[in-house]
């Protein structure tokens, strides 16, 4: 059975720097691409990133560009979200997801994990 799970949520000030981590087990999930989506309370679920299999494509949702980047373990059944520059409404339960699909990884995967809590206070 697919299971992804995250670490690395938490409170950090405005300007300040997260890295969120998932990890892919089961199936062939940890050789899918990766990438994570994000819901703030009252808000739909929305993209945020996504990497390839290889690592060597990645996509990013506008208003994240230039200060998220996403990345995969040398395992690459991990998948890491460094964010910098982070601001009041990056906040939001942040979820990695799976899919053997880039496209429909980026719209609606198949396999998510549970989500953790990221708070950027002003």
């Amino acid at each position: 059975q697919a299971q992804l799970v995250e670490s690395g949520g938490g409170l950090v000030q405005t300007g300040g720097s997260l890295r969120l981590s998932c990890t892919a087990s089961g199936r062939t999930v940890n050789n899918y691409p990766l990438g994570w989506f994000r819901q703030a309370t009252g808000k739909e679920r929305e993209f945020v990133a996504a990497i390839s299999w290889t690592g060597i494509s990645t996509y990013y949702t506008n208003s994240v560009k230039g200060r998220f980047t996403i990345s995969r373990g040398k395992a690459r059944s991990t998948v890491f979200l460094q964010m910098n520059s982070l601001k009041p409404e990056d906040t939001a339960v942040y979820y990695c997801a799976a899919d053997p699909s880039i496209t429909t990884l980026r719209t609606k995967p198949g396999y998510w994990g549970q989500g953790t809590q990221v708070t950027v206070s002003s």
